[in-house]
This record gives C-alpha cells, structure tokens and sequence, in this order.
C-alpha cells in the first residue's frame, strides 16, 4: 500500500447529536490522510441534526444519507443496521468506525494505514482517550475476553467485514446488546486469530454513552456478558470453545439468578 494510494472509508453514524456532530466530521476531514471518504448515516434525529448534515452536501468526499426505514428501536441493532448499510454505500478497502459523539486524532488514519501494509493484519483497534479519565481501560486478567476497544476504535479490512457478514447476517436481530464493534472484534480474535491492537489513544471521547447503565455484577451488565458468550458459541467454529470455561460458568450462574431468558 503506497502512502497516499488507498481508499479509506470512515463510517459515522449519528442519531440526536447535533452538539457534536460537526467535530466528529471536521476531525475526519482534517486527517493527514487526505484520500478518505466520510459516509454519515442519519437514524431519524429528532434534533438538529438533520440541518447540520446538509450543509455538507456539497462536500464531494462525504456522502450523508438518512434512514427511511422503519427502527427497532433497540440501540446496538439500530447503530449496527446504521454501520452495515453505510458499508454497503462505501469504496474503501480499509473500514473505519466512528460514532458521531466522538472524533479522531488527525494522524490516525494514517497511522493505523501504515499498519495495514502488514498484509496478515486484518483488524486494528487503537486506545481510546477518554475525558476526565487518565486510566487507560483494559481487561482483567481472569477475563476470558481479550480486551476489546469501544466501536470508533476499530478499523479492518474490507474483506474480513464480507467474511463477518456471512456469518453474523443470521444474527442481525439477535442478541440485543452486543454491538457490531464487538461482534466483529469477537469474530476477528477467535475466528480468524488476525487481531491487532495499537497501544495509543487516537480516538476521543466524552463518556461511554450506554455503558453507564451496566452496573457492574448488576443485571444489564450480566445480562450483555450472557449475551456476548451466546453469540460467540454461535459464531464460533469450536463447538467446545467455552467448555468448563470459568467466566462462562460465573455468568451462566448469575444468569440463573437474574432469571435471565437462555
């Protein structure tokens, strides 16, 4: 890959961030990189959003579209339906994430593109910066998870996102609260073993939005780790992948508890 030769698309989607939604382009446009798209999906703002995104229509590298279908109203699904139908839209032979509440170092891009000439690599995730918080997140070490980073972390290939869709296309209306970020960072670390993270905080954020509501060892936060070992037992080619697996034991428990739908 030579340095200004391929085709990166960014993907942003956005629902009632009309505050925020300028920086999050802005911080694409502003990329070292120059040869990038930026596609934006509009999933029926009820703010000022809508206004705001038609002021870049006369951009030629950032394509807006809004959503004329009906919701589920079920956030992970609506935000993954936002992202799948922006893939369908873009160019780029490398996929970035953004959602519209956060925004990118301007080296980023280019930064995590020269990653990318390592042709065994298939999918990046960077470090969020998150504000008012200088802990850098990361896993437990009794976590059966490897640590894995908010969706405007994570960048791919396009071919590894065609070979995720051929298997999580069953699951698109399941297991309601895994986030496609997740879902394709699972796929990546057991399915394909081509996972890589760069330790450096390029991604910007003011909170981590729906996650404030997982509550830790509460009953949403129990009931997204069910989900998360329910949907790698789908998608995974070992069918012995979580067998006396202790963090899946601890969960099923809790889960038992919590009277929790198997």
């Amino acid at each position: 890959m030579k340095r200004q030769n391929t085709l990166v698309s960014i993907l942003i989607i956005n629902y009632n961030n009309a505050k925020l939604i300028k920086r999050s382009i802005n911080s694409c446009l502003k990329q070292s990189y120059k040869k990038l798209e930026v596609l934006v999906y509009d999933d029926k703002s009820r703010d000022n959003s809508q206004s705001i995104l038609k002021q870049y229509s006369k951009n030629k590298n950032i394509k807006i579209f809004f959503n004329k279908k009906e919701k589920k109203n079920i956030p992970a699904i609506d935000a993954m339906n936002g992202y799948l139908y922006l893939f369908q839209k873009s160019k780029g032979s490398i996929i970035f994430l953004l959602d519209s509440d956060d925004y990118f170092h301007k080296e980023k891009v280019l930064k995590i593109k020269k990653l990318f000439v390592n042709k065994n690599i298939q999918f990046v995730q960077n470090l969020p910066k998150i504000k008012n918080k200088k802990k850098i997140l990361s896993n437990s070490r009794l976590s059966f998870w490897p640590y894995l980073a908010p969706e405007s972390c994570i960048s791919f290939r396009r071919d590894l996102m065609i070979k995720f869709n051929k298997v999580n296309k069953f699951y698109i209306n399941k297991f309601n609260n895994i986030w496609l970020g997740f879902r394709i960072g699972v796929f990546a670390f057991f399915n394909l073993k081509k996972f890589h993270t760069i330790y450096e905080q390029l991604t910007f954020y003011e909170s981590l939005g729906e996650s404030k509501k997982y509550s830790f060892f509460g009953k949403n936060w129990m009931e997204r780790r069910k989900n998360a070992f329910d949907y790698l037992k789908k998608i995974s080619k070992d069918s012995n992948i979580l067998d006396n697996n202790f963090d899946y034991l601890l969960t099923k428990f809790f889960a038992a508890i919590y009277k929790l739908k198997k």
